[in-house]
């Protein structure tokens, strides 16, 4: 599944989840059979060539329209930051759905 993400770095080891409207860049991740296949970065989120079926937002309070209308799910990483931890988060179903 290819998950996208607003981070605040293109360094993989430092980069954190950040709100939509601060993003420096997209991270987008491929997670499958339980383990992370790859990441790519682009400063568009909608300039990658995989369609992505879900993006993470740092909160409940997000703009999260524009991929709801895409048909991706929105999950909400309230306490994961970095990649690593989204990706745990999401194999052990811990990223939140939003609320409304």
């Amino acid at each position: 599944m290819y998950i996208l993400l607003p981070m605040d770095s293109e360094n993989i080891e430092e980069a954190s989840l950040t709100k939509i409207n601060d993003a420096k860049v997209w991270a987008q991740i491929l997670v499958e059979e339980g383990r992370l296949v790859e990441v790519n970065y682009n400063a568009d989120k909608d300039a990658f060539e995989n369609f992505s079926e879900a993006a993470v937002v740092i909160n409940d309070n997000e703009y999260v329209w524009p991929f709801m209308e895409k048909s991706m799910i929105v999950l909400v990483a309230h306490v994961q930051r970095s990649i690593e931890d989204i990706v745990e988060a999401y194999l052990f179903k811990e990223l939140h759905d939003l609320a409304y």
